[in-house]
């Protein structure tokens, strides 16, 4: 426990791996655990582009997520590095056009290979070393779009509904073994991925920095107090 906070876990020397950490919510999260005191390992398709973030509590390491061998790849580096995995965050994601009038399922194949089947095989290769830590923690930046869909690709909620039904799972099956699960499921967020705000302004939108500060609560939070979701509203949203 944390001698300062004794309500949350002690971050030093907890070893949190991060996908999707080069940019936007990502680059926030990995700012906000720096900040606390995590040691990090940063997953990225192109690791040298985030040669700044190196240092004696942070490595950068390559992650691609169409890449099926890339989940084992990083965690083995990560081990080998710092030999202790205590958190995964899912972040990584991507959101492409598909509906029911036309779509191109290639398009559907991608979007469930990076927002389901990646967690998926990194949970997989994590989940050996999080039991170990007794307190392991697996975040999954979800979506709004996947607890139910208001706007936007139908494509990328179907996605996103099926990795909210990943943390569910995942929740259930690791419990026993001090693993909490947990879903953080923002609206729109103020990054450069979103380019047509509608009738939005830039200020009325989360900011990636708002999530990161939901992430590391979670993250921070005892066995004895996990919170299964989080959905994050920039505006009122009647959630079912």
């Amino acid at each position: 426990m944390n001698a300062a906070n004794p309500g949350r876990l002690d971050p030093a020397g907890r070893v949190i791996m991060l996908s999707g950490a080069n940019r936007g919510i990502g680059a926030a999260i990995a700012a906000r655990l720096r900040q606390d005191g995590y040691c990090l390992s940063l997953g990225a398709r192109s690791p040298g582009s985030m040669a700044e973030w190196l240092g004696a509590d942070c490595i950068c390491q390559p992650f691609d997520a169409f890449d099926p061998e890339s989940p084992q790849s990083w965690v083995d580096g990560t081990m080998e590095h710092f030999g202790r995995i205590d958190g995964l965050i899912n972040n990584a994601g991507i959101s492409e056009a598909f509906g029911f009038g036309s779509g191109d399922e290639a398009k559907l194949d991608r979007m469930l290979e990076v927002n389901l089947k990646a967690p998926y095989r990194l949970i997989r290769a994590a989940l050996p070393h999080l039991r170990v830590s007794g307190s392991g923690r697996i975040v999954n930046v979800t979506s709004l779009s996947g607890i139910r869909y208001k706007m936007g690709s139908p494509g990328y909620a179907m996605s996103k509904f099926a990795a909210n039904g990943l943390s569910s799972a995942a929740r259930a099956l690791f419990w026993d073994d001090g693993i909490r699960v947990t879903a953080v499921a923002p609206g729109p967020v103020d990054t450069d991925i979103i380019t047509d705000l509608g009738p939005l302004k830039r200020e009325d939108i989360t900011r990636p920095e708002t999530v990161a500060d939901v992430v590391a609560m979670v993250l921070a939070l005892p066995n004895n107090a996990s919170v299964a979701t989080v959905p994050i509203n920039a505006l009122f949203d009647a959630l079912p």
